[in-house]
């Protein structure tokens, strides 16, 4: 497939693929007449890429992650030390967010539920507290 397809099935811009490219985190296969050429492996590991770096992560980390993955894949285990401690500081990171994200809606869904729209609350699927 082309560019514009695996990156319409990942859900993300062409361009974006080809950054991702150029970052060296995936590797079209390249036709004789130059052009980039995806399959379905392509599809998921761009998936894969852009939801580790909508989680926080830079893209040098998810190469190293990338990297990891694919070692695993080939059952060799090995993570080099200094990839597990960025991935270490990244987790402290993600859990400070995640109860900062967690305060804000438990104040948002209080506040809600005690106003006169507490319904708001069963059309979007939340608790009321």
């Amino acid at each position: 497939m082309r560019i514009g397809e695996v990156a319409e099935r990942a859900g993300v811009s062409a361009r974006l693929v080809r950054y991702y490219e150029q970052q060296g985190l995936i590797e079209p296969i390249r036709l004789a007449n130059g052009y980039r050429e995806y399959d379905e492996s392509h599809v998921e590991r761009v998936q894969r890429i852009a939801g580790l770096v909508q989680s926080g992560l830079t893209t040098k980390l998810v190469k190293q992650v990338m990297g990891l993955e694919d070692t695993i894949a080939r059952d060799e285990p090995g993570c080099p030390r200094s990839v597990a401690d960025a991935l270490a500081a990244e987790l402290v990171g993600l859990e400070a967010k995640i109860a900062c994200l967690s305060r804000s809606r438990d104040t948002i869904r209080d506040y809600l539920a005690r106003s006169e729209h507490a319904a708001l609350l069963l059309e979007i699927g939340a608790e009321a507290s």
